[in-house]
């Protein structure tokens, strides 16, 4: 949540001449409701659940680049799932960039609403805690606590190619 999947992913679906999706638009065109209403509605578990399926079923399309949600790889096998299925790559960022990203964000995060400013930093860093196990099964790494304007996303983007030889 605020590394940039959705910024970095469109670049590079742009720069390589396929679709994007991002998972979350994904469900919730697929369902008819936001990830909001989806939470409130069937809580954590349930959305988790709705994700794992529609992750599995974007996972078929083909040559296409997706952003999964923050907590995507953290549940069922879906860490396993996507390296087998793709390319997997991880934007590695501190909680304050993260944060900081978060803030300058239009988007509902359901896991921060009613949270201050210190205790949205206290929850970005348990929740990182918690999932940079995951995260870090991911193919590839990078970092992305330096990515604050257009030319240092092309850079990002190029590295991303770089690496997946693209």
């Amino acid at each position: 949540m605020g590394a940039g999947k959705t910024t970095v992913g469109k670049e590079l679906a742009k720069a390589l001449g396929v679709p994007f999706y991002d998972l979350d638009w994904y469900i919730s065109t697929r369902m008819r409701k936001t990830v909001k209403e989806i939470f409130d509605e069937r809580g954590e578990e349930g959305f988790r659940q709705i994700e794992h399926n529609m992750l599995h079923e974007v996972a078929e399309f083909e040559n296409v680049v997706i952003a999964c949600g923050g907590g995507t790889p953290c549940f069922f096998d879906n860490m396993a799932y996507m390296n087998q299925q793709a390319e997997t790559i991880y934007l590695k960022a501190t909680p304050e960039v993260l944060q900081y990203h978060l803030t300058l964000g239009k988007g509902i995060r359901p896991l921060l609403l009613e949270k201050s400013p210190e205790q949205a930093l206290d929850f970005i860093r348990e929740q990182l805690a918690e999932r940079e196990h995951y995260y870090l099964q991911a193919q590839h790494v990078i970092d992305v606590n330096r990515m604050d304007n257009f030319e240092k996303i092309a850079t990002c983007i190029e590295e991303i190619r770089q690496k997946l030889k693209l």
